[in-house]
């Protein structure tokens, strides 16, 4: 009995080769380490297959051994000099290798090649993918892509990250934001701070592991509320190899796109009917790359570089346009084994992007025949990353490393119509643009950020205790700013019916019959600001018995975010974030187990809250009736009649004191989240689990522009009318606060300083913002035996509460911390339920079968249920002129509030899109009478299903009005494509 246990517990170890895990112990973000028990006295000796790097150790009395910060890989371990046998160390793990007088390793045989290791020293939530598992699927070749197998997670709104590198791909992790992740590349944070919604990625065939945590990790890892994706890239070894490969994703071999057209077009009534329409995208990518050894056993080098030729063409039913992609991208790894003790590695990459957009008038609506051009437009994102990293081992049971890194970005912009309004006509279903003008809102065109960041981390093993502690710290420079194209005001014509009111305006048509009007909106902002975040952390991983391990860490974390001045306009220092857990070997053989953990996690504050908020804003609506003339030049503005109602001012454009925008005592968001799981050994093959999540995210960071409570406060509270303006005047420039509690303001109410007033939350108005995430999540594996594997989940989830988090899925708001979501009490009604990220349902199962030697098939399944839907208006008017819940004027937002028609209609509670389904297959040939060759063919959404993934669900901008574009769809499954890839490795 005792040799089949430990036959169990070793052949899962071996097997860690490819990884999907439900739960492994976290050891670093770029390394992992090897464990077991063997003879007190015994050496123990693991040797990588390809660098040579030796490392040894004796086995202490208490019978355990463990060898930590092992860059990831295939290795070779002995006991006392015994034949060898091959394992594999992934990033972040624990391969665990037991030895005794019944079962020495000689006798372990192990025909698995991917398994799910039933891991009795882990606490976490983790998946590693590697890069010859990838190689089996038909997934997209991107970092969100891999992100998206793991259980718990969900592709995001297409409206977000859009104009990043990410191009509205983003995933989240466990019902949070997709702004709310962090993402590390070689254990350096490449996440955008501005707002969260892009990240550095390498070339796809540059990396050599992926690890995606989401949930339950210890407290090394931070400033993260969804999840952690930590990519690991290639490295060079003794061996020799030149190769290349070649992507090409054809046009001949897409289906059609689909347009829109109203289902009824004499009636807004929210139904659409599909039409395929013209389309084109064609992309190829090339890699090239070469290692090897410049030292043997010592020094290696990896290099890759990677070019993109990619043509977009897109037809709408006044232009067209054309957008050639170039993404020279550039990897390259030097590791130097200074000895078998030190070893020193250096990182650089660049992921650069540069896309040119020309733009042509089209003769027939959606038809392909040019008229004339529009001035064309360049955008550059991505940049340069350097790391450097050096790992030392001290004795047998303790190791040090430190990091140190830069990153310099750019999304910089030449937009040739930078001098035309954008001017867009609303009056029916179908929008009709005119002018010159090619997007409506450009970034500064110097804009860039850099980050410079540190991070010191330590293993220290004591007896039944392994001790992990470190630092890290980051600065973040950025210029950023934005504007509105032409004098920066956008231009849209819309259609008020007899009786409605333009909300914010307060005007009302009395004229009997439609009014048609131009709202402009002009928008600028900007400025050079830094962050600065900073951390230290100390965990401990007891062994109290040889089947029980219990996990604790606690993790404290400091921001600060300077205004452009350089003032600090929000410093949060020492935050707590406990983090327990436990691991119980419930049979003693590594057959099942019980895991569990809790744990508190914060994130950062957001650069956007610091150039919305603390630069120099002015953003201001005006409205007027429209006179049915256009200019006659290419700028085609409308013509306007006499001002409707009055001038809204959202911001003056004027500095502020950075004392006077935020509250003092301000918190920053943080989530507490609890899961308990188990996983077991169904058979020699077969392992399977589940896992149960909650996750409540308990303080809420956004802004508050109302005037009227802290003015109406202040009266019945002692203050005088002008004070009481003050105060509310101070408020009413949009105050970044905690959502649903008091509000600390330093108003000027003329003293020799500023006054610090305490408003009590029940004076706002606003409830206190809620999320929280319940999941069960079932996943299950069978070993790859040579022939076959399988591995998916099932999970049930639900998505609950008033707020999203830092971004706004429901109208494609990314302003990380500062969303329209609680700037008047109104917008709050009705904004208990279902968020955007609930998917109730969600099915994935993904695997290969070897057909023989050369054949191989591959397949990818997503189910899942459809996103919530809500009807988005305005805040009707009552009988005494004042809105919703009695106030003034300014709190009647159109398109943000959940009110249609004058009817609440509570968050999540106008219906669910569909059900979605995504077939992708996968026919891999690999010849014997050549070998380094592989020819493959992915197909996508071989069904070619497009499910509506995303409609407008801003249904009313004018009381009473139900607007053309309501339901409108955004985004579907993309359509059935076809990607050839041809590589060589010699």
């Amino acid at each position: 009995m005792i040799q089949r246990n430990q036959f169990k517990r070793s052949a899962l170890a071996l097997a860690i080769g490819l990884t999907m895990a439900g739960a492994i112990q976290a050891q670093t973000n770029t390394a992992g380490a090897v464990s077991g028990q063997a003879k007190a006295g015994d050496t123990i000796t693991v040797t990588s297959s390809t660098t040579g790097l030796t490392r040894t150790v004796t086995v202490g009395s208490d019978g355990v051994y463990r060898m930590a910060q092992l860059p990831t890989g295939s290795y070779k371990l002995t006991r006392n000099g015994s034949e060898a046998r091959d394992i594999r160390i992934s990033v972040g793990t624990t391969t665990n290798i037991d030895f005794s007088e019944a079962t020495s390793l000689e006798t372990v045989t192990v025909t698995g090649g991917a398994i799910n290791p039933i891991d009795i020293s882990s606490v976490e939530s983790t998946v590693v993918l590697t890069e010859a598992q990838i190689d089996t699927l038909p997934v997209a070749r991107d970092t969100t892509s891999m992100a998206l197998l793991a259980p718990g997670t969900t592709l995001g709104d297409s409206r977000l990250g859009d104009d990043q590198k990410q191009n509205g791909k983003l995933a989240s992790f466990g019902g949070s934001s997709v702004a709310e992740n962090v993402y590390y590349i070689n254990g350096f944070n490449v996440t955008n701070l501005i707002n969260g919604v892009a990240f550095s990625e390498l070339p796809f065939e540059a990396i050599s592991e992926t690890q995606v945590k989401n949930g339950g990790y210890g407290a090394e890892f931070g400033r993260s509320l969804g999840g952690v994706v930590n990519v690991i890239g290639k490295r060079g070894s003794n061996e020799w190899h030149f190769g290349g490969n070649a992507i090409y994703s054809p046009d001949s071999m897409r289906s059609s796109s689909i347009r829109f057209v109203p289902a009824n077009p004499d009636e807004a009534d929210g139904q659409w009917a599909a039409v395929n329409t013209d389309s084109y995208s064609d992309s190829m990518i090339y890699n090239a790359y070469a290692s090897g050894p410049i030292v043997d056993d010592r020094l290696f080098f990896y290099v890759l570089g990677q070019a993109t030729d990619t043509n977009q063409r897109s037809f709408s039913n006044v232009t067209q346009s054309e957008t050639t992609s170039d993404a020279p991208m550039f990897y390259g790894n030097v590791n130097w084994y200074i000895t078998d003790n030190h070893i020193l590695e250096v990182t650089a990459f660049r992921d650069r992007e540069e896309q040119e957009v020309g733009t042509w008038n089209s003769v027939t609506p959606y038809g392909r025949e040019r008229a004339s051009a529009l001035l064309p437009d360049a955008y550059q994102y991505g940049g340069d990353n350097y790391i450097a990293k050096w790992t030392g081992y001290f004795g047998d049971n303790l190791t040090f490393s430190a990091l140190y890194g830069i990153g310099k970005y750019d999304h910089t912009s030449q937009v040739g119509s930078a001098s035309c309004n954008y001017v867009s006509d609303r009056r029916a279903a179908v929008t009709v643009r005119h002018g010159c003008w090619t997007t409506s809102a450009i970034d500064n065109p110097d804009a860039n950020e850099e980050r410079d960041a540190y991070r010191i981390d330590g293993e220290w093993r004591v007896s039944d205790h392994t001790l992990r502690f470190g630092l890290d710290n980051e600065q973040y420079d950025f210029l950023g700013g934005r504007r509105y194209t032409g004098d920066g005001g956008v231009r849209l014509i819309r259609r008020l019916a007899p009786g409605a009111t333009i909300a914010n305006s307060g005007y009302t048509n009395t004229t009997g019959a439609p009014l048609d009007y131009v709202s402009i909106r002009t928008f600028r902002n900007g400025g050079v600001f830094t962050l600065e975040n900073s951390a230290w952390y100390v965990e401990d991983t007891w062994q109290i018995t040889d089947n029980f391990l219990a996990y604790g860490g606690i993790r404290n974390e400091s921001f600060t975010n300077k205004n452009d001045q350089g003032m600090d306009f929000i410093k949060i220092d020492n935050t707590w974030a406990p983090r327990l857990g436990f691991s119980w070997d419930v049979r003693g053989d590594a057959s099942l187990k019980l895991f569990g953990n809790a744990g508190r996690y914060y994130i950062p504050v957001m650069g956007n809250t610091n150039l919305r908020l603390s630069g120099t804003e002015y953003d201001v609506t005006q409205w007027f009736a429209f006179d049915g003339t256009f200019s006659n030049d290419i700028y085609e503005n409308p013509g306007l009649g006499a001002q409707l109602g009055n001038t809204f001012v959202a911001s003056d454009g004027l500095p502020k004191d950075p004392r006077t925008v935020v509250d003092p005592d301000i918190k920053p968001m943080f989530q507490d989240e609890y899961i308990l799981g188990f996983q077991m050994q169904l058979s020699d093959n077969w392992v399977g689990g589940v896992r149960t999540v909650y996750r409540d995210l308990s303080t809420v960071m956004d802004d508050y522009c109302s005037y009227s409570q802290p003015y109406e406060w202040a009266l019945a509270n002692g203050y005088s009318e002008a004070e009481a303006d003050v105060i509310g005047t101070t408020v009413t420039h949009c105050f970044l606060m905690n959502v649903g509690e008091d509000l600390h303001a330093n108003v000027d109410l003329g003293g020799a300083d500023l006054t610090l007033v305490t408003i009590p939350a029940d004076a706002l108005g606003l409830p206190k913002a809620k999320r929280t995430y319940k999941a069960a999540e079932f996943f299950f594996e069978r070993v790859f035996d040579g022939k076959w594997t399988v591995q998916g989940s099932y999970t049930w989830s639900k998505s609950w509460g008033n707020t999203e988090g830092y971004v706004k899925s429901d109208i494609g708001q990314d302003d990380a911390g500062i969303s329209a979501g609680y700037d008047y009490p109104s917008l709050a009604d009705g904004g208990l339920g279902y968020l955007p990220n609930d998917r109730r349902h969600a099915v994935k199962v993904f695997g290969s079968y070897q057909v023989n030697d050369e054949w191989r098939l591959g397949a990818n399944v997503l189910i899942q249920s459809g996103r919530p839907l809500n009807c988005l208006g305005a805040v009707p008017q009552n009988e005494d002129g004042t809105w919703g819940d009695g106030h003034w004027l300014e709190e009647g937002y159109a398109g943000y509030a959940m009110y249609c028609n004058g009817e609440l209609v509570p968050r999540g509670t106008a219906g669910r899109l569909q059900w979605q389904h995504n077939f992708g297959l996968n026919v891999t040939y690999q010849p014997e009478w050549l070998e380094g060759l592989r020819l493959s063919a992915d197909v996508f959404n071989l069904t070619n299903d497009r499910e509506v993934t995303a409609v407008n669900e801003q249904c009313e901008f004018e009381f009473g009005a139900t607007d053309p574009g309501c339901y409108r769809p955004l985004s579907l499954v993309p359509a059935r494509s076809v990607r050839f890839t041809v590589e060589f490795d010699y």
